[in-house]
């Protein structure tokens, strides 16, 4: 154990779920998509993204949710995932450690491109 002060969850103002897949898994993303918006319709579901983009190796789409939201939305998509990877992580204002020091992987941990976040 360590004398440091534990962080404040008050600083999280969101989460990302971050969904990858490829040309072979889309379909299955898809219907994980289509799911999550029907399940939790206070959730921003973000634009496909075919290609990598920002720190992310491959394509994806983002689902956006408040804090509420994550003692429901979490156990759903660990339970209905479809083998896609996830990364989960919080919105702090700190990009570099929100999506690593804070961020939980559902099935494989991909190598981000962390260059492009602030630290």
């Amino acid at each position: 154990m360590t004398d440091a002060a534990a962080a404040d969850t008050a600083l999280i103002t969101a989460y990302h779920a971050h969904i990858y897949y490829d040309a072979a898994t889309r379909p299955q993303a898809e219907r994980l998509r289509a799911q999550l918006g029907a399940v939790f319709p206070d959730a921003r579901l973000g634009r496909w993204h075919d290609a990598p983009i920002g720190p992310h190796p491959q394509g994806m789409f983002q689902v956006a949710f408040a804090p509420v939201l994550f003692a429901t939305l979490t156990p759903w998509l660990m339970l209905n995932r479809a083998g896609l990877t996830v990364l989960l992580h919080p919105e702090t204002g700190h990009e570099r450690a929100d999506h690593t020091v804070h961020a939980a992987w559902m099935g494989a941990i991909l190598p981000l491109d962390l260059s492009m976040l602030a630290d």
